[in-house]
């Protein structure tokens, strides 16, 4: 039978999963789109429900096509969503793993956990201050990669694998990678606290013509380098 009340209980917590405060108490999130359905169910990730427009032919509960539109978070709508339990791994994990600290804007977040996928990362860690990995903007940045790199909170680089190696904007060493390796990341405008720089064992910079780069674009090209480093080993 195909929902087509906009009061519909389901559609209403759909709305609500748009926002982080209801994302945490019910430890869920909503991913749009055919493709990053397709990801999440290539990962293995079972939905607890998904809705598609009525007349898509995909695989679904349908729903009326204006109604899916009025919950999508996408400007242009969508014609499938799915809603899933969060996953937390219980600590993040080695050889290389890549710490996102105070990274607040969710596109960074999405775009990283896409070069951690990319460039071999087993895990990503989040520290204080970063952006929920599972909202909406950060969800479709990911490309898909939040169904397979495993996510971790952490409150402390102590709680962080192997060598703590901090990307700083100048002065750091050449970038190297030892078997373990965590690369940890801030925001591009105000960097990496002094008390995290301190906490970690090396810092290293990426040389670059401009004045600095965003920080999923830094983390990319530091993930590829420690990645082509231990695999040169």
């Amino acid at each position: 039978m195909t929902i087509s009340s906009p009061h519909n209980d389901q559609l209403k917590e759909i709305r609500k999963l748009a926002g982080r405060k209801w994302r945490d108490k019910l430890r869920q999130f909503v991913a749009e789109g055919e493709d990053l359905l397709a990801a999440a169910d290539a990962a293995g990730w079972e939905p607890l429900a998904r809705l598609v427009a009525e007349g898509s032919g995909l695989d679904g509960e349908e729903v009326k096509p204006h109604l899916l539109a009025q919950v999508s978070q996408l400007g242009s709508g969508t014609r499938a969503l799915g809603v899933y339990a969060q996953r937390w791994a219980p600590a993040p994990a080695g050889p290389l793993c890549l710490a996102l600290w105070g990274v607040n804007d969710p596109g960074n977040v999405g775009t990283a956990l896409r070069g951690a996928l990319a460039f071999g990362a087993a895990s990503v860690a989040l520290g204080p201050g970063t952006a929920d990995p599972y909202g909406p903007k950060a969800v479709r940045a990911s490309m898909g990669a939040l169904f397979e790199v495993p996510v971790a909170r952490v409150k402390h680089p102590g709680e962080l694998p192997g060598r703590r190696v901090a990307l700083v904007a100048h002065g750091g060493d050449p970038l190297e990678a030892d078997d373990e390796t965590t690369l940890v990341v801030g925001a591009e405008r105000d960097g990496l606290p002094d008390e995290v720089v301190a906490a970690c064992d090396a810092t290293a910079t990426i040389p670059v013509h401009a004045e600095s780069l965003n920080a999923a674009m830094a983390a990319t090209v530091a993930l590829y380098e420690c990645n082509r480093r231990m695999a040169a080993r």
